[in-house]
């Protein structure tokens, strides 16, 4: 039993490196320390501004963010896996694409910039909902998040930024449910979170185009 089960997540990796040899390739720096995050209350108010770096340590102060679904014409989810080198939740698998806005920039700027910068990709997406959620990674570092969810439609081919994603790949909603419920461990906190709402309460985003 233990060689079967050896071997099917032999061919899940290596089936995921095939895939992932697939897409083009960018080294660009696109992430700081020091770029100020917009600071909130639970009301979504800005209440002032702080470095990333700082946003993020103990046990995180709020702050507003955005978590981005693409899903392709046959209804299936583009998932990133995190580069190694991130701070908190490296190597974990996660939504399309999840970052924050920065001082003085819109959510609509700020997505349309990040998705460019991680994935070379552009997007129409739709706002769906906001929640609040707090995740501790480690004694010095934890996500406290008011985090805005998009969802949208792309067949572009995206370029991975390797200093951001180390790996893509497309999946059907129904094979992610039971991988998030064999492999929960392997999910960043925060899309386990909005995952289990798309499922119950959009169904409209999952559904093939014709």
């Amino acid at each position: 039993m233990m060689l079967e089960v050896s071997l099917v997540r032999g061919l899940i990796l290596a089936n995921q490196e095939q895939e992932c040899r697939q897409w083009r390739h960018s080294m660009d720096v696109v992430s700081f320390n020091d770029e100020p995050l917009v600071l909130v209350d639970e009301r979504d108010q800005e209440i002032g501004f702080l470095d990333k770096a700082s946003a993020h340590q103990g046990q995180g102060l709020l702050h507003r963010a955005f978590s981005l679904f693409v899903f392709n014409r046959q209804g299936e989810l583009l998932l990133q896996q995190r580069a190694a080198g991130k701070r908190l939740w490296p190597g974990f698998w996660s939504n399309t694409c999840c970052s924050h806005p920065r001082r003085g920039e819109t959510l609509d700027e700020a997505i349309e910039r990040r998705l460019g910068e991680e994935l070379g990709m552009q997007c129409a997406l739709r706002f769906l909902f906001k929640f609040e959620y707090q995740a501790q990674f480690d004694a010095e570092g934890a996500e406290h998040e008011l985090c805005w969810v998009y969802a949208g439609r792309s067949d572009e081919s995206p370029t991975l930024n390797l200093n951001e994603v180390s790996a893509l790949r497309y999946v059907s909603p129904e094979a992610l449910d039971l991988e998030m419920a064999e492999q929960p461990q392997s999910f960043t906190p925060w899309f386990k979170i909005e995952w289990e709402r798309l499922r119950r309460e959009h169904a409209e985003v999952f559904a093939p185009l014709s």
